[in-house]
């Protein structure tokens, strides 16, 4: 077994799932609530047959997920009443269309062509009893929601926006469109919800980070490569001298 091709091609394994993620963050750098995503590695520890005591335990890089750095964005003010950001944990519920619920903190929310309240992804937005909240043709002009998601028109409430709050939000899925998917979640009270209208969140990416970043995973590739360069080097030579031996 080529022990240290096989540690080399498991860094290089890493680096590039690494540098999927940080290209990931900086393409969601205008993305309303993006949450900055984080790969994160295993030490594998393998027990080699080598007689040498050096090589009789190899350590190998696994994937093993990734979390989110739930650091609040910047509030990016917009003037629009049905501009929303969550302060705080907490999530957003729409309705997906298989029948589940999906997370979201991207605040942008419309008036669906049904006339239920919904994300700027056209996902009906759930209210704090599950149920889509629907707004009447004539209070579509007078909107206003209170920092604990009670929705308002002219005439009084209409319904109040559910939050959602993960103890664990690493058990959360990117599912696309800024929307997330898990369970285990915490519906949250009227108290303790925080909502801002008038502005949205903005994604809490580091773009000068992000490139820093990049730049050091190019740099540790590249010395991956020279080392199995190198690895190859010695190779070859082992064998030439061997052949010289022989004859």
């Amino acid at each position: 077994m080529d022990i240290p091709a096989y540690v080399l091609l498991s860094h290089e394994t890493a680096l590039r799932r690494k540098m999927d993620v940080v290209a990931n963050n900086l393409a969601n750098l205008s993305t309303s609530g993006f949450k900055r995503e984080q790969p994160v590695f295993q030490e594998a520890l393998r027990r080699s047959d080598s007689d040498e005591p050096a090589a009789r335990a190899v350590s190998f890089v696994l994937d093993f997920g990734r979390v989110h750095d739930q650091a609040e964005g910047a509030f990016n003010a917009t003037g629009n009443p049905l501009d929303v950001a969550v302060e705080g944990a907490g999530f957003l519920s729409v309705a997906l269309p298989d029948g589940t619920t999906g997370y979201t903190r991207a605040g942008g929310l419309q008036i669906l062509a049904d006339g239920k309240l919904g994300s700027a992804g056209g996902l009906p937005l759930l209210s704090d009893n599950g149920q889509p909240i629907a707004i009447p043709a004539e209070a579509q002009g007078g909107l206003r929601i209170a920092g604990d998601g009670t929705v308002e028109g002219p005439d009084g409430p209409l319904g109040r926006i559910g939050v959602t709050r993960f103890a664990d939000e690493g058990t959360l899925a990117q599912r696309g469109d800024g929307v997330m998917v898990g369970e285990g979640g915490t519906p949250l009270a009227a108290a303790d919800t925080r909502l801002r209208s008038g502005g949205l969140e903005a994604s809490n990416v580091q773009p000068i980070a992000e490139t820093t970043a990049m730049i050091e995973i190019l740099r540790a590739y590249q010395t991956s490569q020279r080392m199995g360069e190198a690895l190859g080097d010695l190779r070859r030579s082992a064998i030439g001298r061997l052949g010289a031996f022989r004859n």
